[in-house]
């Protein structure tokens, strides 16, 4: 099976499993799965979030899934529990489907780590 064939099947696999626990059914887009890491990563599930706040967990989310590519560093957590990352490598500059390909990969990996899916 192609790369491109497996990283396919695996995000839908995650967008149906993630969609049906959190959305009713109604397929995630990227950036909702992206903000679902976020408060992951976060640790504090059951609060509602500032707009400001809901940004902040998107970046938390991208640091904390570029980190293997080597992108980001895990720095520190601060007073409020919220992570902080240094950036290691400025991204390359990328379109918006291979930023979207980037994203998809990087989620997968993630949630496979996880063993949220197989």
């Amino acid at each position: 099976m192609s790369r491109d064939t497996q990283l396919k099947e695996r995000w839908e696999e995650l967008v149906a499993k993630l969609s049906s626990q959190f959305a009713d059914n109604d397929p995630m887009e990227l950036d909702a799965i992206i903000y679902l890491v976020g408060v992951q990563e976060l640790g504090q599930l059951h609060r509602t979030f500032k707009k400001d706040e809901k940004l902040n967990l998107m970046h938390i989310a991208i640091c904390r899934l570029l980190e293997p590519y080597g992108y980001y560093e895990f720095d520190f957590f601060d007073e409020d529990g919220w992570p902080h990352y240094t950036i290691k490598e400025e991204l390359p500059p990328l379109k918006a489907g291979e930023q979207s390909v980037l994203m998809k990969e990087a989620l997968v990996s993630y949630f496979l780590e996880k063993e949220y899916i197989g």
